[in-house]
């Protein structure tokens, strides 16, 4: 499948859109410009041979790892298909390719699902084309303590009003981290607000059943996010894993273990790599203090480590080097890698071959290569993620009718619309319009005259003629008005209804509606029909009927 327009999709270059950033766009159509920041160009398939190459010869804890996935999904219950994907990640040969996003309310906004679905696709790519077993995981960040990043989900009511409904704020938010945070009863009152909001379909009685089955008083966030997740593409083999699980800790601790050992090596890198890509023309995603330790401490709350002498401070503390050290081996859970290290866990537990990357990660990933070489872990191939614009047929076939691209509808004024307004009313239209009246009063004027020199009488009967007339065009004219007007409320209630729902609030929709918002308008077959219309082609933006 390419990235050709069909009737139910229509392709946007990357590069027409005004959020997307340089290096995104020079991954997608110049990957030489960047290719000494990433481990190869994803359009080669060359490089995937060698990426999988890289990533079987790793060595791994592969069966540790599927025995936690395993314990995960049983607790969760998890589709058959998901538990028969992840015990193929014990086999040797299977690769990997990963994504992953923090546990958003009711599984946050589009891009997620986008995200999820671009990883699914690659795997059954990477079966075909190159013959190998593989998996689509999705790593649920969940140790980050940033509550109001994931307590809102953003739905299209049924006047395609952006509606944000937003959990309670449980016990510990806002200090521990959300993998450690329980729901409690305002989840129902959510639930409640999430009912009222989407428009009543079909599909709604079912969805709000299953949204009910995760969301549950007393179940954590992260697992009521990962139980959501399986509903809707576990049957797809999508692995879904719980990256603050402590029985994984032990696989990471001697990464956490030479994080402590080097530290301050890995802020150097990332430091070194981002100046180099701002001497490139770009911008540096990450930039950590020389004293930043990529990792955080999770005992009461959630607490950065920095170096602090020959000694390392821990939140308030002050531990020893040796001390902490031995806190590590002994205890890995209580730790938690930072975005510099992360990735590193995440390819040390899984045989990553591909990870899919939003934008902004693409850039922090790109300073990134050097911290992988140190702790010598292979740095997997990086996939920009399917990126969309979901309209009902109504929006798509205003676009396509008066020649508009979806960007042009961010803009939240009607300047466009003007301009859309003041071609419907041909020019000529008003100019034929005075010709005819002054081609009339000067006929009519002659004519007066002329009969008056016959009969005096007449020239009233000629002036009586014009005025009805004149009527006569003043009604044609009020017609044509009238017309206009139509068709100009008509035109501003399609231009609103298209921007509406392309940028609710003139954010991309992708960023801002969450995707329970399309699985109420269309039900299940919601996925399916993704999983059709999107491509892996890079560099490109899908605007697609659902």
């Amino acid at each position: 499948m390419s990235g050709v327009a069909t009737a139910s999709r229509i392709p946007v270059d990357i590069r027409r859109l005004p959020w997307i950033k340089p290096l995104v766009v020079d991954y997608a159509f110049d990957h030489a410009r960047v290719a000494a920041f990433f481990a190869g160009d994803p359009r080669d398939p060359r490089a995937w041979r060698e990426a999988i190459a890289r990533t079987r010869s790793h060595t791994r804890e592969r069966n540790g790892i599927a025995e936690v996935i395993a314990a995960q999904q049983q607790r969760r219950g998890a589709p058959a298909e998901a538990f028969a994907a992840a015990a193929r990640l014990r086999n040797p040969d299977t690769v990997a390719v990963v994504t992953g996003q923090q546990a958003g309310l009711f599984g946050g906004p589009l891009f997620t699902l986008l995200k999820a679905l671009t990883a699914v696709q690659l795997a059954e790519r990477l079966k075909t084309e190159h013959g190998v077993p593989a998996v689509a995981v999705f790593w649920i960040d969940a140790e980050d303590h940033d509550w109001d990043e994931v307590k809102s989900c953003g739905v299209l009511d049924a006047s395609l009003a952006r509606h944000a409904v937003t959990a309670g704020d449980p016990q510990g938010a806002h200090v521990e981290p959300v993998a450690r945070l329980q729901l409690d009863a305002t989840i129902d009152a959510a639930i409640h607000e999430l009912t009222a909001a989407l428009p009543q379909t079909e599909f709604t009685e079912s969805l709000i059943a299953s949204i009910r089955a995760a969301y549950v008083p007393g179940a954590g966030m992260v697992d009521a996010f990962g139980r959501w997740m399986e509903w809707v593409l576990g049957t797809r083999g999508l692995v879904v894993f719980d990256s603050s699980d402590a029985a994984a800790k032990p696989f990471a601790a001697p990464l956490f273990v030479r994080e402590i050992e080097r530290a301050g090596r890995t802020a150097r890198l990332a430091v070194e790599a981002g100046a180099a890509l701002e001497a490139r023309g770009y911008t540096a995603q990450v930039t950590p203090q020389p004293e930043t330790v990529a990792l955080f401490h999770l005992n009461g709350g959630r607490q950065p480590v920095r170096i602090q002498g020959d000694a390392f401070q821990v939140g308030e503390s002050i531990v020893a080097r040796d001390a902490l050290l031995e806190r590590v081996r002994q205890t890995p859970a209580e730790f938690s890698p930072n975005v510099l290290l992360r990735p590193v866990v995440q390819d040390t537990l899984f045989p990553t071959v591909c990870y899919v990357a939003g934008p902004n990660e693409l850039a922090y990933l790109g300073q990134l290569r050097g911290v992988y070489d140190t702790f010598g872990v292979p740095m997997p191939l990086l996939y920009q993620r399917a990126t969309a614009t979901l309209l009902d047929s109504n929006a798509v076939r205003f676009l396509m009718r008066h020649d508009i691209s979806v960007e042009q509808l961010q803009a939240q004024d009607e300047s466009l619309l003007n301009q859309l307004l003041a071609a419907q009313l041909p020019p000529e239209v008003d100019a034929a319009m005075q010709d005819v009246n002054r081609l009339l009063q000067d006929r009519m004027d002659q004519l007066a005259g002329s009969v008056a020199r016959i009969d005096a009488t007449l020239e009233g009967a000629a002036r009586s003629a014009y005025g009805r007339m004149q009527d006569d065009l003043k009604k044609l004219n009020a017609k044509i008005f009238q017309a206009a007007k139509r068709k100009d409320e008509t035109l501003r209630r399609q231009f609103h209804h298209a921007q509406a729902q392309a940028f609710p609030g003139g954010e991309p929709q992708e960023r801002s509606v969450g995707f329970v918002s399309f699985l109420n308008k269309t039900g299940p077959a919601f996925v399916h029909r993704l999983l059709e219309e999107l491509t892996t082609d890079m560099g490109i933006h899908w605007v697609i009927t659902p």
